[in-house]
Order: structure tokens, then C-alpha cells, then sequence
């Protein structure tokens, strides 16, 4: 399943989660007395519901459900509320009696192997409490995608037939917010995996090339080889980092220069020109990990390398307002549109262009479809790569450069230049 089935399955998925809202406020209402209007009604079960998601999200934990079931206890204005997960283990119970967790240990561990919901009734039970608050119980199953995950034990000393339904909407709503977290699971894991498939994309060829460039350097000018290497080090630590999808874009251009420096050498500075010109109101704005690199490598190797003479690679990010503008541009040999949409549509299969791909799916996953790539290229006539980037997106933020920059223990940091 690729990022944009699983954002369309998402958005089902919020919509059907906010449907279970709305009927456990029409819920709510009809069991408030009179004289609660049904705008207070509404406004409670609303600050519980919304209170309980944010914990929902981060799937069966104890953590999580030591947050959620207090919230739950309130929205169901009942005497207790435990979550317990797909083992019959008790993560977390809120309110009271607890004495009877022990009688309802059979009724959950049918919930969790049949996926039925199972109803108590005190007068069923022993007990030498008195008063006892508990008069009904029930347990209901967690689903999510057809597998069960746990179950709710929810304990009321009220009215058996609210209780049934309430259940059964509270139990929908929590299924829907775990397969919320399962899908945002599915969706970190894949753009890990998109990041690894760009650390392979590059090019063997270039570690290699960028090594015997600098080995040939040592004999004629050790200073030289000496600066290399450490551009050579620094690209490498930070290309091949193993946290954070996301970066700024004052790290992004740090890292293309790195490699740039690296091929000029190689080429030599005739046959490969560089022009950066990089507004400084963008620097901060926060970029896919490895979004650009891949796009200038493409331009060194696929569009310059084979160009008699060489040229010159332009990479140009530029403020425009709410987002920033970023363009990589070569004036190498192009290729055919349709040729590029064909390989395009292929990489998959012949690994051609992945890089090329890789980023326009990370950003059209990250932002929007609107923030695709822009392709520009015909033969002869190099090709231009334009990225939109917004300046702000939720929940995209940068990795804290402390968490790939510090020196390991007993290294010594080098002054950056």
C-alpha cells in the first residue's frame, strides 16, 4: 500500500471517527436529565472525546491507557473503566470496583477469543461489598482491520440498556483511533523505507570515485586531500544518518555543497560549475531528509558527466511568501519528456530515476499532491527541477541537530567551516 492509499484510508477513517462522535453525543443527550441542555451535553462529551484521541493515537500501551481511560470513565459518566490488550493483560483500570476484575477474568478472555461482547450482571456475582457501586459490566472487543486488540471493561451503576449502547459506541470510536495509529505506523515505516531506498540510490560509483580522488590528492597535496576527506566524512555521516525524515533546508543545501566540492574535484572546477543562490528567509524551512541531494546527483551524473565540456548546475531557492521556491537546474544534454514519464513510470522495475520518483512521492505524502515535482527537460536543452515547499506543515519538523551531530565518545569535533 503506498502514502496515498493510506491517506485516503485515513481520512475514511477520521470521517468514521467523527460520526461515533456525533452519535455518542445524541447518546449523552437523551440520558441527560431535563434541565441539562443539550449544548452542555454536547460540549462534555466533545472535551472528553477529543481529550482521549491524542493518547488513542499511539496505539495499546500502558502509557496510552492510562491517559485514555479516565477520559473514557467521564464520557460515560460510569463507575469504572479497563483497557486491556490482545494477551488478557490489564493495562489500565480507572475508577472503582476493582475487587471484581478477577470475575470478569473469563468474561474478557472469551471478548478476546470470539471478538463478542460479554455482559455482567452484579446480581450474578459474590460478593460481601456493601454497597457495592457496580450493577452491570460489560466487555467489548477492540478491532482493528478484522484482528482483535483488546477490549474495554466498562462497569456502570446505571441503566443496562445505555450501558449496552454505550459500549458499543465508545468501543467503535477507540477501534477507529487504533487503526488510526496502525495506519500512521504504516505510513512512518514506508517513508523509512523510501529514506533507505535513497541512501541506496547513492551511487557506488561516486564513494568510489570521491575515495580515489582524494587518494590521487595525498602525494601532490596532503592539505587538500586532508579537506576533502573531511568533506568526504561529513557527507557520508550525514547522508547515511538513521533518524529523522526531515531536515532543514540550510542542511540540505550544506550537504549538496559537501557533494559538489567532492565532484568538482573529480571533474575539476572547469567542467563542473556550481551557482548557489539560496534566499536566507528559506534556510529554516524544513524539507524531506534527502530531498535534494538525489535531484543534484541526478544532474551531475545523468545530465553533465556525459556532455562534452561539462557545464553548470544551479541550484536556486527563492521566498515566496508562505512557501519556499527550490529549483535544481542543469544545462546538460536533457532527455526526452515522454522518455522521462516512461522511465518514470517503470522505476519501480528498472530502477531507473528512483530518486526522482522517491521525492516527488515523499513530497506529495508529506504536503499534499499539490506539492509534487515539476520536471522541465527536452534533449539537448538540460532539465529543471522544481519543488514547492510550504513554510509550515503540521507535524513535519526537523531532526535537533545534537541527534546526528555530536561527535561520538572520545572524537574530536571539528570546527565547521
Amino acid at each position: 500500500m503506498d502514502v496515498p492509499e493510506l491517506l485516503t484510508e485515513r481520512t475514511v477513517l477520521t470521517a468514521l471517527a467523527a460520526l461515533a462522535v456525533l452519535g455518542m453525543f445524541v447518546l449523552l443527550c437523551r440520558s441527560r436529565r431535563v434541565s441539562t441542555s443539550v449544548e452542555d451535553a454536547m460540549l462534555t462529551a466533545l472535551h472528553h472525546v477529543t481529550g482521549a484521541a491524542p493518547f488513542l493515537r499511539a496505539g495499546m500501551t500502558q502509557e496510552s491507557a492510562d491517559k485514555t481511560a479516565p477520559h473514557l470513565r467521564e464520557l460515560l459518566s460510569c463507575v469504572a473503566v479497563g483497557v486491556v490488550d490482545a494477551d488478557a493483560t490489564l493495562l489500565s483500570w480507572d475508577g472503582d470496583a476493582n475487587q471484581h476484575y478477577a470475575d470478569l477474568r473469563g468474561k474478557i478472555e472469551v471478548t478476546l477469543r470470539d471478538g463478542k461482547r460479554e455482559y455482567i450482571d452484579h446480581t450474578d456475582l459474590l460478593c460481601d461489598q456493601r454497597p457495592c457501586l457496580m450493577r452491570y459490566g460489560v466487555v467489548v472487543p477492540l478491532e482493528v482491520s478484522g484482528e482483535i486488540r483488546g477490549a474495554l471493561v466498562i462497569i456502570s451503576g446505571g441503566d443496562r440498556k445505555r450501558l449496552l449502547r454505550a459500549a458499543s459506541e465508545v468501543a467503535h470510536h477507540v477501534s477507529t483511533h487504533l487503526e488510526l495509529a496502525e495506519l500512521q505506523e504504516s505510513k512512518e515505516k514506508l517513508a523509512h523505507a523510501e529514506v533507505r531506498a535513497l541512501r541506496a540510490q547513492i551511487s557506488p560509483h561516486f564513494i568510489y570515485n570521491a575515495l580515489n580522488t582524494i587518494s590521487s590528492q595525498i602525494r601532490n597535496d596532503p592539505e587538500q586531500a586532508r579537506d576533502l576527506l573531511m568533506e568526504f566524512a561529513d557527507f557520508t555521516r550525514y547522508s547515511f544518518r538513521s533518524t529523522g525524515l526531515y531536515t532543514t533546508l540550510a542542511d540540505e543545501i550544506r550537504n549538496i555543497d559537501r557533494y559538489l566540492i567532492l565532484e568538482r574535484a573529480r571533474f575539476g572546477p572547469d567542467r563542473l560549475k556550481v551557482q548557489l543562490k539560496i534566499a536566507p528567509e528559506v534556510l529554516p524551512v524544513v524539507v524531506p531528509f534527502l530531498a535534494l541531494q538525489p535531484l543534484v546527483e541526478n544532474a551531475v551524473r545523468h545530465g553533465l558527466a556525459t556532455k562534452p565540456g561539462g557545464g553548470t548546475v544551479s541550484v536556486v531557492a527563492e521566498d515566496r511568501g508562505s512557501e519556499a521556491l527550490i529549483s535544481v537546474d542543469d544545462d546538460g544534454i536533457g532527455m526526452d519528456p515522454n522518455r522521462l514519464d516512461a522511465e518514470l513510470a517503470n522505476a519501480h522495475l528498472t530502477g531507473a530515476h528512483v530518486g526522482l520518483g522517491n521525492i516527488n512521492n515523499r513530497m506529495r505524502a508529506t504536503f499534499g499532491d499539490d506539492y509534487g515535482l515539476v520536471v522541465e527537460t527536452a534533449e539537448n536543452a538540460g532539465m529543471k527541477v522544481i519543488m514547492r515547499v510550504p513554510k509550515f506543515a503540521p507535524g513535519v519538523l526537523p531532526l535537533p541537530v545534537a541527534a546526528f551531530d555530536e561527535p561520538a565518545p572520545g572524537a574530536s569535533a571539528q570546527p565547521s567551516r
